[in-house]
């Protein structure tokens, strides 16, 4: 094929869903995605996504309404609820009422959440890192699957690489597949495309971005990352957790625990070893060395801050120069 001439993605089909890139913002909380990142997103041609964790439901609403402007009502955008979250189904009950484009869920997943969305006529998607898991959401009712592997930033599923994964939730559902964890380049969506995925998603990426909803500070602190700056750590959750360095980790290490100020019970089950939701919220309110800084493995790689529209932009021509390649 020669050069310069650019190819398009294949088309990414979800429900009503058809974006012009196969590209879906990840839903990262605590105020990491929220109406600035999810519209910006949405503007560029991909699916947003804001984050229902950490926030509540009054400010959910408020953000979904607040994208829709953004967006002037244009584009895709869905909200993230967790169903390890108590406010669960306040969250999604409430999105369902908002009506957004579509809901995601991870965490776990109940019957109820794919009834809601199915009687609303609301796409529910599910996170899954198994094949088993992926063929019980779509018996359970899910639009599509997003299969996260170990290189995920945030709480994690599973300690397999989503390329591993990714074959076995292809072969295992008929349903569109979602590939995430790990994915900072435009080869790398033609791998996961090449190897089945109907799209990919993205988080790390979008945190390093000119309309994210983190602070500077925040942002920052993933272009000074180095690999030897990324840790996992065990959090009340009850799953691992890839987080960057600072004091707050150190202080969780080998199990250590953190005195709670004040539990407001947000977690269904949650260890009590400190409060994963407080320590979120101190990082994005700024202070990066005492609270959590999650990142995907690959955050090392990104040294610049850049548009959303200018990120989605070099994806493609990345994809480009890889299928010209191949």
């Amino acid at each position: 094929m020669k050069r310069g001439i650019m190819l398009n993605f294949p088309q990414l089909t979800i429900g009503h869903m058809t974006p012009k890139v196969p590209i879906m913002q990840g839903g990262m909380g605590i105020g990491i995605s929220l109406s600035g990142l999810s519209a910006a997103v949405a503007n560029a041609g991909g699916i947003g996504i804001i984050s229902g964790t950490g926030i509540s439901v009054d400010e959910m609403r408020y953000h979904i309404r607040r994208a829709r402007e953004l967006t002037n009502g244009q584009g895709y955008i869905g909200v993230n609820v967790l169903f390890a979250m108590n406010d669960f189904a306040d969250k999604m009950k409430a999105a369902i009422e908002e009506k957004v484009d579509f809901i995601i869920s991870g965490a776990g997943i109940s019957r109820d959440m794919y009834a809601w969305g199915r009687e609303a006529g609301i796409p529910v998607l599910s996170i899954v890192s198994s094949g088993k898991l992926a063929r019980i959401s779509e018996k359970l009712g899910a639009a599509a699957v997003v299969v996260e592997g170990f290189e995920a930033g945030g709480h994690l599923g599973t300690d397999r690489p989503m390329f591993d994964i990714l074959p076995e939730v292809v072969e295992a559902v008929k349903i569109p597949v979602i590939a995430a964890g790990g994915i900072l380049t435009g080869a790398d969506i033609k791998k996961a495309i090449d190897m089945g995925a109907a799209g990919v998603q993205m988080g790390t990426r979008f945190v390093a971005s000119v309309e994210c909803d983190a602070p500077q500070v925040f942002k920052q602190r993933y272009l000074d990352a180095t690999e030897e700056d990324i840790v996992l750590v065990k959090t009340t959750v009850g799953y691992q957790g890839r987080a960057l360095i600072n004091q707050f980790t150190d202080s969780i290490s080998d199990n250590k625990k953190v005195r709670v100020k004040k539990c407001i019970d947000c977690l269904k089950s949650c260890s009590h070893r400190f409060c994963t939701l407080d320590s979120l919220v101190t990082s994005v309110g700024g202070d990066v060395e005492h609270g959590l800084v999650f990142a995907g493995a690959r955050v090392a790689e990104i040294h610049d801050i850049l548009p959303v529209q200018t990120i989605i932009e070099n994806l493609t021509a990345e994809y480009d120069a890889a299928a010209q390649t191949a």
